[in-house]
C-alpha cells in the first residue's frame, strides 16, 4: 500500500512515473511539521534498521549518523562527509512495524537518523514544498519491490558494458589509447572498453576531439576491430569561446542557465570560462542530449555524464569576493586567525584563516548554487531550490537523445550525479574514490543501497581514482569488482600508473579479470531478470533471511540475484576472512590454474582461505549457476561451453538475448538449464 502526502507546492520530478492519488490527513507514521520548513519525526525502536539512501556515506544500516542529500563534488569520502554526488530520498524503517518514505524534494533534505538523538529519525528541509510517499509492508524487500513499480524501470545497457573497461585521466593521444589496448591484448587479460577522460577533447569542449583524432570514427573503428570499445566522457560546463557552435548556439537560443538579470551564468570548470546547459529546459535538454550525436555518428556507442552536480571551480561573483577580501588583508590584514585584533581602528580587519576559509571555499560555493536560474515552463526557478535535478537531467538529456537517434539499439550511459528517476536512463559509479582499503568495503556497503533507488548498473572506480595504489588492493578491489555490473579500473593524474600489466605476476589479474568473463552468463542473466522485474541485483543478507537476526547484522557480505552470496576480502595483508552463512551453501573458489574448488559448509560462521589470485563466491543451499570457459571480450564469449557448478541436480533458468537491441521478453529470451 502506497500513499502520497502533498505538503505546498511541490515541484515536479519525474522521479514517480505512476499516477498516485493524493491521501487525506497525516501518515500513519511519525509527526509532521510545516510551520518553519518541513520536518518528519519518528521514535524509533531500540532494534529499529534503517535502509536506503542509495549513494551514500557509512554502512548499510543508516542509524548512528546525519545524511545530507545535496548532490556534491566531494573527492575525499571519508566517514564525516554527509553529502556524496548523489540524492536518493528512499528510506525503509524496518523493525515491529516496517515501512518505507520517499521525500520527493528537489533541494537540500537533511536525514538525522539517530544523530541528534540516538532514538529518533528526523527529516528536515527548508521549504515545506514536497510530495511524501508512504509505503507499507511486510518486510523491507516488499517496499522496495512496491517502491521500484512507481518509479520505473531501471535502465539496461548493451551486454558490452558488462566486460572490463580501463580508464584513467590523462589518456591523451591515439598512442596513449592503443598503448592500453595492446598492454591488455598481448597480456591476454579481457577487456572490453577505454574510457576517454577529459583529455581527448579540443580544449575541453563538450563535442569535439582533439587535434590527434583527426579521423576519430576510422579510430573508434579501429578499436571495435580489437573488440574494444572506446567510451568518452560528457561534462556539464559548455566552454565560452566565439565559433564553438555549442557554446553559440546556446547563447542564440537562450539554452543556458542565466542569472536573475537575464544574463547567462559563468562559472569555471575544466575549460575555464563555461555556461551550464539549462537541461531543466525541455527545449534545451532535447537539443544538448541531441549534441551527443557527434560522437554517436562516428561509431561511439557508450558515454559517462561528469562534472554534473554541477562542478564550480568558481563563479565570478565568488572570485571577485575573494580578491576584495585578499586586497583588505593585503591592507589591514591580522595574523590573528579570526581577524579580531585590529591593526587600524576604523579598517575592516580579516584574519588569515578567514581569507583561507573564502579560497577553500570558491568551489562548489552555496552561494553561486543561489546565482543562477533555470527555465522551466516559462518559470524562473533558482537552481539551489532543485539543485539535486541537474545531474539526472543531463543523463536524461542523452537517454531521451539515444532514442531518437537510434530507437533499437543500447547505448552505455552512467553519471556522477544522480536523483530518483535517473536511473530510469543511466548508471551511475559511486566517483572520486581512493585508493584506500576502507573503500572496498564503502563501495560493496553502496551497492544494494543503490538497487534500492532503482540504480542497477553501478560500480566503483576498481584499484581507486585518488591516491596511489598497491597490488595486493587493487587485486582485492577487482575481486569484488568481478560482482559489480559496472567494472572499471580508474585512476588519476599524477597517481600510480594501475592498469593491470602494470604488476608483476600479471597473470594473477588475467584470472581474476577472466573470471568476470566465466560469471557473466550468470551475472547477465540476473542483471537482466532484476531490472525486469523491478528487483534488486545486490541485497542485504536480512532481505532474504528475513527471521535470521544475525542476518541483519552482517554488512560486509551481499546476496547477488537468487542463487549467490559474495564476502570479499576488503583488509590490508588478509590471508581470508570470517563468513556467516545463513543456510549451508557451497564455498566456490575460482583457483588461478582455471579449475574450481567447491567445499560445502554448513550453516554459522567459517573462516575460509582466499588467496589474492581467487576469487570466492558462495551457492545457496539446492542451486546452481552457470560458467563459461574463459574468453578476452564479451563477443567471445562462448555460450556453447556453459557448463553448471553448485548444487547436484539443481536448475537454473538463464536469460540471455542479443545484447544490443531492446527486444526484452523474459518468456522468450529465458531457458533452463539442467
Amino acid at each position: 500500500m502506497i500513499r502520497k502526502y502533498i505538503y505546498g507546492t511541490p515541484f515536479e520530478t519525474d522521479a514517480v512515473v505512476t499516477d498516485i492519488a493524493k491521501a487525506d490527513g497525516a501518515p500513519a507514521y511519525g509527526i509532521i511539521d510545516t510551520q518553519d520548513g518541513f520536518s518528519f519525526t519518528y521514535i524509533m525502536d531500540d532494534e529499529d534498521i534503517v535502509y536506503g539512501l542509495g549513494e551514500s556515506n557509512r554502512g548499510i544500516n543508516k542509524r548512528g549518523y546525519c545524511y545530507i542529500s545535496d548532490c556534491a563534488d566531494d573527492p575525499n569520502h571519508t566517514e564525516d562527509k554527509l553529502s556524496l554526488y548523489g540524492a536518493h530520498n528512499f528510506i525503509i524503517i524496518s523493525g515491529k512495524k516496517s515501512f518505507g518514505l520517499f521525500f520527493d524534494y528537489p533541494s537540500k533534505l537533511t536525514f538525522d537518523i539517530g544523530y541528534t538523538r540516538m532514538d529518533t529519525l528526523k527529516v528536515s528541509c527548508e521549504d515545506a514544498d514536497l510530495a511524501l510517499y508512504v509505503i507499507d509492508g511486510d518486510t523491507p524487500y516488499e517496499i522496495v519491490k512496491q517502491f521500484r513499480k512507481i518509479i520505473g524501470h531501471s535502465y539496461i545497457p548493451p551486454k558490452f558494458a558488462f566486460g572490463f573497461g580501463q580508464s584513467r585521466w590523462g589518456y591523451k593521444t591515439k598512442e596513449d589509447f592503443k598503448k592500453v589496448a595492446q598492454g591488455y591484448r598481448e597480456n591476454h587479460i579481457p577487456l572490453d572498453m577505454i574510457y576517454m577522460d577529459i583529455d581527448y577533447m579540443d580544449s575541453y569542449k563538450d563535442f569535439t576531439v582533439n587535434d590527434d583524432f583527426r579521423d576519430f570514427s576510422g579510430f573508434v573503428q579501429e578499436m571495435k576491430d580489437q573488440h574494444i570499445r572506446l567510451v568518452p566522457i560528457i561534462d556539464a560546463g559548455v566552454k565560452i569561446e566565439d565559433g564553438y557552435d555549442v557554446y553559440e548556439e546556446g547563447v542564440q537560443n537562450r539554452y543556458f542557465c542565466q542569472r536573475e538579470d537575464g544574463s547567462d551564468f559563468v562559472a569555471a570548470v575544466w575549460p575555464g570560462d563555461t555556461h551550464f546547459p539549462d537541461v531543466l529546459n525541455p527545449e534545451a535538454r532535447k537539443w544538448f542530449g541531441d549534441k551527443y550525436r557527434f560522437l554517436t555518428d562516428q561509431g561511439v556507442e557508450g558515454f559517462w555524464n561528469d562534472m554534473n552536480e554541477p562542478a564550480i571551480f568558481y563563479s565570478k561573483e565568488g572570485l571577485e569576493e575573494a580578491k576584495e577580501m585578499a586586497r583588505k588583508f593585503a591592507e589591514t590584514g591580522s595574523s590573528n586567525w579570526d581577524g579580531s585584533e585590529k591593526k587600524f581602528e576604523n579598517g575592516e580587519d580579516i584574519g588569515v584563516w578567514q581569507l583561507g576559509g573564502k579560497l577553500t571555499s570558491l568551489a562548489n560555493s552555496q552561494d553561486d548554487y543561489k546565482r543562477f536560474y533555470h527555465n522551466v515552463n516559462g518559470r524562473k526557478i533558482r537552481h539551489d531550490k532543485v539543485h539535486n535535478l541537474y545531474g539526472f537531467n543531463m543523463t536524461r538529456a542523452a537517454g531521451e537523445a539515444f532514442e531518437r537517434i537510434d530507437p533499437d539499439r543500447r547505448f552505455l550511459m552512467f553519471s556522477r550525479s544522480s536523483y530518483v528517476g535517473m536511473h530510469r536512463y543511466g548508471g551511475v559509479w559511486t566517483g572520486d574514490n581512493r585508493s584506500w582499503w576502507s573503500h572496498i568495503l564503502l563501495n560493496l556497503k553502496m551497492m544494494p543501497s543503490l538497487n534500492m533507488c532503482g540504480f542497477l548498473y553501478t560500480g566503483a572506480d576498481l584499484g581507486g581514482f585518488g591516491s596511489d595504489t598497491t597490488r595486493d588492493l587493487l587485486l582485492r578491489f577487482l575481486a569484488l569488482g568481478v560482482f559489480t555490473p559496472l567494472m572499471r579500473n580508474h585512476s588519476a593524474l599524477g597517481t600510480r600508473e594501475q592498469e593491470c600489466y602494470q604488476f608483476e605476476d600479471m597473470e594473477d589479474f588475467r584470472h581474476v579479470v577472466g573470471v568476470r568473463y566465466r560469471l557473466l552468463p550468470y551475472l547477465y542473466s540476473e542483471y537482466m531478470k532484476a531490472a525486469l522485474n523491478d528487483d534488486m541485483y545486490f541485497k542485504p543478507l536480512a532481505f532474504v533471511y528475513p527471521e535470521d537476526k544475525m542476518a541483519s547484522r552482517i554488512e560486509d557480505q551481499l546476496m547477488l540475484g537468487n542463487e549467490i552470496m559474495i564476502a570479499p576480502v576488503y583488509e590490508q595483508n588478509g590471508k581470508g576472512r570470517y563468513v556467516y552463512l545463513p543456510e549451508e551453501m557451497k564455498f566456490v573458489k575460482f583457483l588461478p590454474d582455471g579449475s574450481i574448488s567447491e567445499e560445502i559448509l554448513g550453516k554459522g560462521i567459517h573462516y575460509v582461505d582466499i588467496a589474492l589470485n581467487e576469487v570466492p563466491l558462495f551457492i545457496r543451499a539446492g542451486k546452481c549457476i552457470p560458467v563459461a570457459d574463459p574468453a578476452e571480450c564479451v563477443d567471445e564469449i562462448d555460450t556453447d561451453t556453459i557448463r553448471l557448478i553448485g548444487y547436484e541436480g539443481a536448475e537454473y533458468m538463464l536469460y540471455d538475448d542479443d545484447g544490443v537491441h531492446k527486444d526484452y521478453d523474459l518468456e522468450k529470451n529465458c531457458r533452463i538449464l539442467k
